[in-house]
């Protein structure tokens, strides 16, 4: 039996969605926005009205830049990257023609990396990462308890076979914990950090690790307050960050690597850690001035198993955006090719009452 209720109507219904909705006219100019958008550029619906689409966001890729220019195209992009005021978001992105307006469209936007996005990758704790991790760490154990036996009773010509075969059993055993790493669901308790510190306890262990890499300089907000994270995770997304600038900064001269903190006021986004919009003021940038990131490369950054390291194994920024992700914040990447600098970009939020 149907409902007596009248049915809220569609302005109510576009409202209440959680992805981004955008009317645009027929010369690419918002002219209606749902909440969510207001959200997603951190903007009122207000501000957004009368913005050209492409000066709210940008893509890189041509066919998506096309494909939104054809007046009557419909079409849906996965995966694909935006430039939105100053920093990259991951969205799935449509466009539907309105067949009473011509030239009028509909542009959706919903944004990719949440905690959700990472189980579809990865699988969940229960999941593909912790059964593989039970049926290739026992024969491993084995594995290495079976090198130590044999270098203990080989020749000493044979010594190096047996602890080849013993380092390749770590070097295993290590990927295997990153992956468990990555599926996991459980989140680190998160409470007030002093951000500075945090970066040069992160600068300190990096340095140490490489005392001929190159220079580790820093650009500190020194009125910041301090920000909504977990003390330990946060120093293991900087020191990833810092050790993948490292090298590919190289140690030659003239290299450097930076760490920049500073308040941005505009940035809001729907973070799944708190079910709610959440405001992520204090940004951090790990830049680098090597040579880059390969650009196929960029738009899958965060991806597992993506890298350009000869011997990289693609888990280490897609585990860093997970912990960044599980602190409620956001990463991008940006290549600075005026400046020839590589940066990635933290947005946090302060640690306040409201969410502490």
């Amino acid at each position: 039996m149907i409902s007596p209720i009248q049915p809220p109507d569609a302005a109510v219904q576009i409202a209440a969605l959680i992805f981004a909705v955008l009317l645009v006219d027929e010369e690419l100019t918002v002219r209606e926005a749902n909440p969510a958008a207001e959200d997603m550029f951190g903007r009122s619906a207000a501000r957004l009205a009368g913005v050209p689409l492409f000066d709210l966001c940008h893509s890189g890729d041509t066919r998506i830049v096309e494909s939104l220019k054809e007046a009557e195209g419909q079409f849906i992009a996965r995966g694909t990257t935006l430039s939105c005021s100053g920093r990259d978001i991951f969205v799935n992105l449509t466009a539907s023609p309105i067949a009473s307006h011509p030239g009028w469209r509909v542009i959706t936007m919903s944004e990719v990396g949440s905690a959700q996005a990472h189980e579809e990758i990865v699988g969940s704790e229960t999941g593909a990462p912790s059964i593989l991790a039970h049926e290739i760490k026992n024969p491993l154990s084995a594995i290495r308890g079976a090198s130590q036996l044999l270098a203990r009773r080989s020749e000493p010509q044979n010594l190096p076979l047996a602890e080849l075969i013993g380092s390749e059993v770590d070097r295993i055993a290590g990927l295997v914990d990153r992956m468990q790493q990555l599926g996991r669901r459980t989140v680190e308790p998160l409470g007030p950090v002093n951000l500075h510190q945090a970066v040069r306890n992160a600068m300190a262990t990096v340095r140490a690790g490489r005392p001929e890499g190159p220079a580790l300089t820093e650009e500190f907000d020194p009125s910041l307050p301090a920000v909504l994270a977990n003390r330990e995770v946060l120093e293991q997304v900087l020191i990833n960050l810092l050790a993948n600038a490292c090298d590919a900064a190289g140690a030659g001269e003239g290299a450097v690597v930076q760490v920049r903190t500073r308040f941005v006021s505009d940035l809001v986004i729907k973070a799944m850690t708190f079910g709610r919009a959440l405001r992520l003021p204090i940004e951090i940038t790990v830049s680098d001035n090597g040579a880059g990131i390969p650009a196929e490369l960029r738009d899958h950054l965060f991806r597992p198993f993506v890298t350009n390291k000869p011997q990289g194994q693609g888990l280490g920024l897609a585990l860093v955006r997970k912990l960044v992700s599980d602190m409620g914040g956001r990463i991008a990447h940006r290549r600075d090719d005026a400046a020839g600098l590589t940066q990635f970009r933290i947005n946090l939020a302060a640690a306040t009452e409201e969410t502490t």
